[in-house]
C-alpha cells in the first residue's frame, strides 16, 4: 500500500512539474526570428575556415586510408 501511495506522488509530482514548464513556456515572449526560416542579412563566407576545415578533412581521410591498407597488408600476409 504505501508503495502505490509513492509511486502516485512521484507520478503527480512530475506531471505537475510538466504543466508548470508548459504554462511557463507559454507565456514567454517568442523572438520574430524563431519564425522567420531564412534570415535576410548577407552569409559571409570565411575561406579561411573553409579552407582549415577541407584540410583537416582531407589528412583525416589519408590517415583512414593509410590504416586501412596497412591492415589489409598485415591480414593477407
Amino acid at each position: 500500500m504505501e508503495n502505490r501511495k509513492k509511486k502516485a506522488a512521484a507520478i503527480s509530482a512530475v506531471i505537475s512539474y510538466i504543466k508548470a514548464e508548459e504554462g511557463a513556456l507559454s507565456t514567454q515572449p517568442i523572438a520574430a526570428a524563431d519564425y522567420a526560416p531564412y534570415s535576410s542579412a548577407p552569409v559571409q563566407l570565411k575561406l579561411w575556415g573553409i579552407s582549415g576545415r577541407q584540410a583537416q578533412m582531407q589528412m583525416r581521410n589519408l590517415m583512414q586510408m593509410k590504416a586501412f591498407h596497412g591492415l589489409k597488408r598485415r591480414i593477407v600476409r
